[in-house]
């Protein structure tokens, strides 16, 4: 669809400059179809999919219209989870630079009540929310919406799913009858329907045809895996791909902690969010997705909702969703920004007529691959071994260890012997390092505080332990067999702490180091007293070093 510049919908000269600042050229779709009639007052009803531009489609019409010398709530934006509330406030941030005095306040659940207060009773002109939080600030007379001219509904068809109807028209009940009401959903159901008929006045519908619902960047493929088999072929996978970051969805909490735990065990930096997530625990996981920590999230739908990361490469469905709409949000989470990016299906038995159900609604093509072997895995990696090889010897950034190598050639070895003996010992350093590190792909050297590496012992590498965790010495290692999977299961189960207390896991020769959560350390060692781990006892206590 061919759309007009900005700069004909009839926006502020500031707004104006903020989205050609932004690096936009034309209105998507959504945008130039909505926000003419929404700056002439129209209640609207906006259907689009996830990544649509919708956020600027109402945002650029509501500070239109906002008076910056005005102190109170003049709009309201719903939406279903704190990850997408955040990210809708710092989009209305940018849109609004060149409106000095203009605040917008992000109210969810999971945070501090003090600093939300501060901003509402301070007179902040947009509040972004969740429906249970803007309840509670209503009910303690926190948040007036007397002066509210505007209410956007964000995904209300993700609301209604997650249970917030009887919220939403509580909260839409308390405003003025006089204003005007956006509704943005990916689809129109019954229950969508029923909102709009209870809260809008002759709404307006644009809705924005697509010729295919996925994105067109995407590859899309899967494979008939059997249940037990899952694990085996996820790993395979990811060592072929090497993706920076992969998201592995799940239908169901249990299974997004087994796999998890499997993953953990076989020497992948992965991480998980499910519905028995805390605040705390979500902002960590994301932070740590967002510095590259991490290379696999392992998440259900419910949890992975308001989910904004760029760089995923690989969204693998573990468990194929029951709603075609599902598999569309899914794997809308890669090939964002003009990247390429892929999304694996795993597909058993009948489930290939759910996956057939997909095909058509999405209105594309699945392409069905054969699971790769160990030994076409084993080719790729050594592949691209001999690709980095051979980069550095044409680019010459390499040191020269020629002494060793003459010392070698001079007792009869063979320059093709020596070379293929280093790239043994590579491989065997690699598949070590694999089982030594749970969460941290690094190898384990260490630094004393004066920087210097340690001497007689193994060197470990000492990492800053992060905020809210405290690490804990157990004198068991590699020595005696311990592997992650093992470790970490002993730590849940006899330990008696919750699931996804425990942060990183480094497993050494003879000691491991394990950081878990500040108020469940103590409580940890104290049951960890009388245990054995394979019928050995083993010493638990505070890390020294830190």
């Amino acid at each position: 669809m061919e759309t007009p510049p900005f700069s004909e919908l009839g926006l502020r000269r500031e707004l104006l400059e903020a989205v050609d600042g932004m690096g936009f050229e034309k209105p998507s779709p959504i945008q130039a179809m909505t926000i003419p009639p929404a700056l002439a007052g129209e209640d609207l009803v906006g259907i689009s999919q996830t990544g649509s531009g919708k956020t600027a489609a109402f945002g650029l019409p509501i500070l239109n219209g906002i008076d910056v010398g005005v102190k109170r709530t003049q709009a309201l934006v719903l939406c279903p989870t704190r990850e997408l509330a955040n990210q809708v406030c710092e989009e209305i941030h940018r849109l609004s630079l060149g409106m000095p005095g203009l605040k917008a306040v992000p109210v969810y659940g999971g945070a501090g009540y003090d600093r939300q207060i501060k901003h509402l009773k301070g007179g902040a002109q947009i509040v972004v929310g969740t429906p249970g939080r803007l309840i509670d600030h209503l009910k303690r007379g926190n948040l007036k919406l007397g002066s509210a001219r505007v209410v956007v509904l964000d995904e209300a068809d993700r609301m209604l799913d997650m249970g917030f109807r009887d919220d939403m028209d509580t909260i839409l009940s308390e405003m003025p009858r006089e204003r005007q009401s956006l509704f943005f959903s990916a689809t129109m159901n019954r229950e969508v329907e029923g909102i709009i008929s209870r809260h809008a006045r002759e709404p307006r519908l644009i809705e924005v045809e697509q010729e295919a619902r996925t994105v067109s960047t995407v590859d899309q493929a899967y494979y008939e895996v059997r249940g037990r088999s899952k694990v085996e072929v996820v790993s395979r996978l990811l060592d072929v791909d090497e993706a920076r970051l992969a998201i592995i969805f799940c239908n169901t909490k249990r299974v997004v902690d087994e796999c998890t735990e499997a993953l953990l065990g076989r020497g992948y930096s992965v991480d998980r969010l499910h519905g028995d997530i805390s605040q705390h625990q979500r902002e960590r996981v994301m932070r740590r997705c967002r510095e590259g920590a991490i290379e696999v999230l392992v998440a259900t739908d419910v949890a992975a909702r308001g989910i904004d990361i760029d760089e995923v490469d690989t969204v693998f469905n573990y468990d194929l969703p029951y709603d075609p709409e599902d598999y569309v949000h899914r794997i809308g989470r890669t090939g964002r920004a003009g990247r390429s990016g892929k999304a694996v299906s795993f597909v058993f038995g009948r489930e290939v007529h759910r996956l057939r159900a997909i095909e058509r609604y999405t209105r594309q093509t699945i392409r069905r691959e054969k699971v790769p072997n160990q030994e076409q895995v084993e080719g790729l990696r050594s592949d691209r071994l001999f690709e980095s090889v051979r980069d550095r010897l044409e680019t010459g950034k390499f040191l020269s260890y020629d002494r060793y190598v003459d010392r070698l050639l001079d007792q009869g070895h063979t320059p093709t012997d020596i070379a293929s003996v280093l790239f043994t010992l590579w491989r065997e350093e690699t598949a070590r390092e694999g089982e030594a590190i749970a969460e941290d792909r690094e190898p384990a050297e260490g630094v004393k505080g004066d920087g210097k590496k340690k001497k007689g012992k193994k060197a470990r590498r000492e990492y800053p332990v992060e905020d809210g965790y405290t690490r804990l010495f157990l004198s068991v290692g590699k020595a005696i067999g311990v592997k992650p999977k093992a470790l970490l299961g002993m730590l849940y189960q006899d330990g008696g702490i919750p699931e996804g207390t425990i942060g990183r896991c480094q497993i050494f020769p003879k000691h491991s180091l394990v950081e878990v959560q500040d108020e469940y350390a103590d409580a940890l060692l104290e049951a960890l007293a009388d245990v054995k781990f394979r019928g050995k006892s083993f010493r638990a206590d505070h890390d020294r070093n830190v």
